[in-house]
């Protein structure tokens, strides 16, 4: 009985995890409540405090100690008593720029310690940290590392193979030193997620880290220098056809390199933010492949020429669930009108609608919906709010719009209320409704006006809202 109280503990403050002022609290309840939010407090290196790195010196062996004396670091610590616990163990998430930062601001704080040797300090303090976190921490969960930060070789350390052999997600940059890849390819087999940032080279052995992997499922390729990178890199992919679902690729400038893994579950295809600096042939291949169990389908920033994504939808719409489309620059009415007809399936989608007709087509045929986010510079709410009451399908419960200038001078009391009242007498579907505003310029205008909080409070007591919330630009992706 004890063991599953302290479960249930466990898992409620697994939802404390962002409140460290709550967690902190509950160190001076009892022994299980303080053992139960330090090993969660001590998980991410993200959240570390100069604090922690003072205790991660009181924790280094006397080996590690004497380097830092030998070299003039002299850090005093808060501890005097036998430490609690093995602190270091707790980690699951390590990044070498939080540690790095971690450690500089300490020895900042420290005044014995010399400016002019800063650089050199931090790293071998950093060096002594990661000796202690790759003998201390029994299965590493998330590793961070960028050559920008430190190049320091810790997969090489006394216990790194327990350490790094259960590692589930890697995020890196390419030209970080050929070693790490070529140790952790020896070492880690099981990596789920990678994340890589493309610079103008690649070291070898990243290549073989990526096919080693024996259940890898998301990989996201960052292009960041040279546009033409990924050419030796995704071909080779189709390797891991068993068991990739989801691949994203960023900063697309001219085209994609073929082919692709052939199941993939989901694909994000982010271009260039300059969009005028990118081929208008960058999907003109990619436009004939199938993808049999392709289910979300997400473009960033902008999508490609229409016509190639027509014919892409007619390939592979029909088992599609979600759908991601927008683009301020080219209409995309006509496909609109592809996605009513091949896109039967959609619980989710993203587009730019400025003729209603054409989403009156949507909500007929895609009798799934469940939610639509809309962008258009010239969103008529009136005439929205009345297509979505009368055509939208039983299941439709979401919208989500953006809030601009123009959005502000039409989002009044009245027409709130007449949508939610419009909403609540509807024959086809009475579920609890969402409506998501997605704050561009960050003013929040909308919830300081009292009027349309008391209509909101007023919906949300008769069970007509389920959710209405107000997000920024960048919460949106």
């Amino acid at each position: 009985m004890s063991q599953l109280f302290a479960d249930c503990i466990s898992e409620i403050f697994e939802y404390l995890e962002r409140d460290k002022n709550t967690l902190r609290s509950c160190l001076l309840v009892n022994r299980l409540w303080c053992e139960i939010s330090v090993k969660i407090l001590w998980r991410n290196v993200w959240n570390y405090s100069t604090y922690n790195y003072s205790i991660l010196i009181s924790c280094l062996p006397d080996e590690s100690k004497e380097i830092l004396n030998k070299n003039g670091i002299i850090i005093s610590t808060p501890i005097s008593k036998p430490l609690l616990f093995n602190y270091a163990s707790f980690c699951k998430v390590l990044s070498d720029f939080h540690v790095k930062h971690g450690v500089e601001r300490l020895l900042k704080n420290q005044q014995t310690i010399s400016s002019q040797n800063l650089d050199y300090n931090v790293h071998i303090v950093a060096q002594e940290i990661y000796k202690l976190f790759m003998n201390q921490i029994s299965s590493l969960r998330e590793l961070h590392v960028d050559l920008l930060s430190m190049n320091i070789s810790f997969t090489s350390y006394p216990g790194s193979i327990n350490c790094l052999k259960d590692l589930s997600e890697l995020s890196c940059r390419s030209n970080f030193y050929p070693e790490f890849f070529y140790q952790l390819s020896q070492i880690s087999h099981n990596i789920k997620s990678i994340y890589i940032v493309f610079d103008y080279k690649v070291s070898d052995g990243l290549l073989d880290l990526i096919i080693s992997q024996n259940n890898l499922k998301n990989l996201v390729l960052h292009q960041s220098h040279t546009h033409k990178v990924l050419t030796d890199i995704i071909p080779s992919l189709t390797e891991l056809s068993n068991t990739l679902i989801k691949l994203g690729i960023y900063e697309i400038h001219d085209y994609i390199p073929l082919p692709l893994p052939s199941n993939l579950h989901e694909l994000v295809l982010s271009f260039y933010y300059d969009f005028s600096e990118v081929s208008e042939d960058s999907f003109v291949e990619l436009q004939h492949i199938t993808f049999s169990q392709l289910q979300i389908l997400r473009f960033r920033y902008a999508c490609p020429r229409v016509e190639y994504l027509v014919n892409f939808l007619e390939n592979n719409g029909e088992n599609l669930k979600e759908l991601y489309v927008e683009d301020g620059i080219q209409s995309l009415n006509s496909l609109n009108l592809a996605i009513s007809e091949f896109c039967p399936n959609l619980k989710i989608l993203s587009t730019s609608i400025s003729d209603y007709e054409s989403l009156k087509g949507i909500f007929n045929r895609c009798k799934h919906l469940e939610s639509i986010k809309i962008c258009d510079k010239y969103l008529i709410l009136k005439e929205l709010f009345n297509v979505v009451i009368k055509y939208s399908p039983k299941k439709f419960f979401q919208l989500k719009i953006y809030y601009d200038s123009q959005i502000e001078l039409q989002l009044l009391p009245e027409l709130l209320e007449s949508f939610y009242d419009g909403w609540k007498n509807r024959t086809v579907s009475q579920n609890p409704f969402s409506l998501i505003i997605i704050d561009y310029y960050e003013k929040n205008n909308l919830m300081k006006n009292d009027e349309n909080l008391k209509i909101i409070e007023k919906y949300i007591e008769l069970g007509v809202i389920k959710n209405f919330k107000i997000i920024y630009y960048d919460e949106n992706y």
